[in-house]
Parts: structure tokens; sequence; C-alpha cells
């Protein structure tokens, strides 16, 4: 016997739930909270996702799957390895300064919020960073090879260095989403590639 199909569409009911996450925060957003945001009840929320924690789960792979995983093999594939480094920073601020409503980063806000209380979480958060460093480790390498970034500099030292203006930025940008003062932050970091 078949199950039942779905009655609503995965991918925008995992994108309210993302928006909910963000906006409140994982310990501040209720079942009923994501339910009415992804407009599905609360037992159609448990059979297709599980409990909060699950899905929040789901949520953060779903939010790096559109934002930084797609991000990066779209620089990768288009860019040599040290425009794709400064492109994304450029993209990172855009997105930043553009962001309305000022909610920030999903996976940067949950550090705050859930990764010291939960090893779980914690670990799918670092994991999200490890992707974003292991980028700049690559582009930094590469460009390396290609005789466009210094040889005699750490890589690995430069890509956790870009990973913490990176999350500077995000946290920055909630409180003053202004370009200038985003831009000055990354630019010298950035310069130390040249």
């Amino acid at each position: 016997m078949a199950g039942r199909p779905r009655e609503f569409d995965e991918g925008a009911a995992l994108e309210a739930a993302i928006d909910c996450f963000t906006r409140y925060g994982y310990e501040a957003t209720s079942v009923r909270d994501l339910s009415d945001r992804m407009k599905i009840s609360g037992p159609s929320l448990y059979n297709a996702f599980g409990d909060k924690r699950a899905l929040f789960l789901r949520a953060v792979e779903h939010y790096q799957d559109q934002n930084a995983r797609s991000m990066i093999k779209r620089l990768e594939r288009s860019f040599s390895p040290k425009e794709a480094v400064l492109l994304f920073f450029d993209e990172i601020i855009e997105y930043s300064i553009n962001d309305r409503n000022r909610r920030g980063c999903l996976v940067v806000n949950s550090v705050l919020d859930v990764a010291s209380r939960d090893k779980k979480l914690a670990a799918v958060v670092a994991s999200s960073f490890a992707e974003i460093e292991a980028f700049f480790y690559r582009s930094i390498k590469a460009a390396q090879a290609q005789g466009t970034v210094p040889p005699e500099r750490r890589a690995k030292d430069l890509a956790r260095l870009l990973l913490g203006i990176l999350l500077g930025i995000r946290v920055l940008a909630r409180v003053k989403p202004e370009r200038s003062l985003l831009s000055d932050l990354a630019r010298p970091a950035l310069a130390l590639l040249d």
C-alpha cells in the first residue's frame, strides 16, 4: 500500500523553517511557530521532519546547500582560485548589507544560540564552517601554485583568518550593515593574498 503523498512543498516548508529559526533562534522557536510559518499541521511536521531538532538539522543542511555550497561551487567553476575568494567576500558583503531585516546567517546565529548546549548541533555548525575554511584553503593553495598568492604564506593560517573575518562580517552586519565598514573589515585580510 502506497503512502499518502505530501500535501505541501518540502522545499518551501524548509525555507519557512529557516526563516523562523533565523529570525527567532532555535531555542525561542516553538513547534507551533514552525507549523504556522510552514503552513502545515503539527502532526504533518512531525511525520515529515521529525521533532524540532531534526527539522533544525534538515534546515541547516538545506540552508547550506542553497547558500554557501552553491556559491562555492559556482565560484570555483567560473573563476580563478584567488578571484573566487575575493568574489566570495564581495557577495557576502552585498548579501549582508541587503539583509533588510538584519536576520543574519542561520549557521552563524546558531553558534550563539545552541552550539554550546547541544553537541550534535555544534558539530553540524562546525562542519558548515569547516566546508568554508576548506574552500579558502583549496583556493589559496591553488592560487599559490599559479603564482597569484605568495608561496611563503601559510595556506591553513590564511584560510582560518578568512573564516574568522567572514564570521565577523556576518555578525557585525546585523548591527551595522554598512558597505564601507564591512569592506574595511575584509580588506586587510584579503590583502594578505597579494
